[in-house]
């Protein structure tokens, strides 16, 4: 794990000579110190005092410097455990890495697979290949009980754009299952391809079991390109203004915040416009063993995107509670640094 800063401080300047005529009153009065047992004479503390100020301000600004400490301790004991752990905090503006961990590594992402997915039903519906009034039968793809809404409405087909809102807010298996049916994984894949992102794949619809012949996973990818892949959304830089704006809309309904949202304080139910200025769009994905997240945050300080992957043995419910914790941490330090 390593912390890059955001600035280096500047050297301190070559202090002035002192004339000898200031130096000697300086020495007159260190003489006079010690004759009355070290209390300064008002004369000699008076430079002393314009200058304290100012060095009492420089302290509490390094004060205030937000670190990631607490997130290091996190993640060094879940990889001391034996997990995989994968970390990139990034600027929002300049891409610059903020905290980095192995962030290069490919690993499973669970449900973050949604977001390739959802950008490429925005980019049919912008280039009108895909009307997003279109109605979809939940029984066009193969049946999975996993998370979402929709297996438990009567309510047996519904338009795209519904089903984007549902796999984005509630992570529904359902609901992506039938948009990838739609649009076809061939689409999804040459979609990320052409946006340059060559670690995030998503390989397979969502099962309730994995036999043999299926992928081993829904999804992998490595937190580096998750995290400028949240960046390019905010930023209108992924396909169009048109399609990051829509994929950015369907993705501040996200539902999940439990691990770094958690810190926020937001409802997560009505979050897309915080009274106190608090950007935050976020996509979680969760499997056994696996726990991830990646987006953006942004306060009246800075602007950051983020992302974090655990992978560990899901023994027990400690285990995963150790794995949370991590990302309760950095959410706490994101917020530090954004405000």
């Amino acid at each position: 794990m390593s912390e890059r800063p955001r600035t280096r401080r500047a050297a301190a300047p070559e202090p002035e000579p002192v004339p000898a005529a200031r130096e000697g009153g300086r020495a007159a009065a260190r003489a006079s110190d010690a004759a009355t047992g070290g209390v300064e004479a008002p004369n000699a503390t008076r430079s002393r005092r314009r200058e304290a100020p100012r060095e009492r301000s420089a302290a509490r600004r390094a004060l205030r410097q937000p670190s990631f400490i607490g997130t290091l301790k996190a993640l060094d004991l879940l990889s001391n455990a034996g997990a995989q752990v994968s970390v990139r905090v990034s600027d929002l503006d300049s891409g610059e890495g903020v905290l980095v961990g192995d962030d290069h590594l490919t690993l499973p992402v669970a449900g973050l697979g949604i977001v390739p997915l959802l950008i490429e039903v925005a980019a049919q519906i912008e280039a009108r290949t895909l009307d997003p009034l279109e109605v979809l039968e939940r029984a066009s793809a193969d049946p999975v009980a996993g998370a979402g809404l929709w297996q438990y409405l009567n309510a047996r087909a519904l338009p795209v754009s519904d089903l984007a809102v549902l796999a984005a807010s509630a992570s529904d298996a359902s609901a992506a299952n039938a948009l990838l049916a739609r649009v076809g994984l061939d689409a999804v894949h040459a979609r990320v391809e052409a946006i340059g992102l060559a670690k995030i794949v998503l390989l397979d619809r969502f099962r309730d079991v994995r036999g043999p012949d299926d992928a081993p996973e829904v999804a992998l990818a490595s937190a580096r390109e998750l995290s400028a892949m949240f960046a390019a959304i905010v930023n209108a830089q992924v396909v169009s203004p048109a399609v990051s704006a829509q994929v950015g809309e369907w993705l501040t309904l996200t539902q999940d915040l439990a691990l770094v949202g958690s810190a926020t304080a937001l409802d997560p139910f009505a979050h897309a416009d915080d009274r106190h200025g608090l950007l935050f769009v976020n996509k979680t994905g969760r499997a056994d063993g696996i726990r991830a997240e990646a987006g953006v945050i942004a306060g009246p300080r800075h602007g950051l995107s983020y992302a974090l992957i655990v992978c560990f043995d899901d023994l027990s419910i400690a285990h995963r509670l150790r794995a949370n914790e991590a990302f309760h941490t950095l959410g706490l330090e994101l917020m530090e640094y954004v405000y």
